[in-house]
């Protein structure tokens, strides 16, 4: 039997994923990094993208996330995101929809926050759009 790594992905409201796996590969804000066992301590921010859970050197699960934080030992990978929905949960519709409302609220945004937080919005919904093609 391969050498396994624990994977956790926790959301703000719950713990998603607590599983053994052979691989992950996580969309840190640096680039793409897969993790496995005996990998060596890092920390990372994550940005929006898809995790990729391989078990038998294939992906058996994809994950969307949209920020967040990682923290990887030998023996575990731990995801911290601000948001994680199964890509096959995602509708192209409902993204493009998304998309369209954080756009307006960017449109309607009067302050510097407000405008930031748009733009995150949109980046994220941008994001969704680019893993479902």
């Amino acid at each position: 039997m391969a050498e396994t790594l624990e994977f956790e992905l926790v959301s703000p409201s719950k713990l998603l994923i607590s599983q053994p796996v052979e691989m992950v590969v996580v969309p840190g804000s640096e680039g793409n990094f897969g993790a496995l066992p005996q990998h060596a301590p890092m920390l990372s921010t994550v940005r929006p993208g898809v995790i990729d859970i391989y078990q038998k050197g294939a992906v058996v699960n994809r994950i969307f996330v949209a920020g967040g934080f990682a923290e990887v030992t030998e023996t575990r990978c731990t995801v911290l995101a601000e948001e994680a929905v199964p890509l096959a949960d995602l509708s192209r519709d409902a993204v493009q929809a998304r998309l369209t409302a954080a756009r307006e609220a960017l449109q309607e945004a009067d302050q510097p926050l407000e405008k930031a937080q748009a733009r995150n919005r949109i980046a994220v919904a941008e994001a969704m759009l680019a893993a479902l093609s």
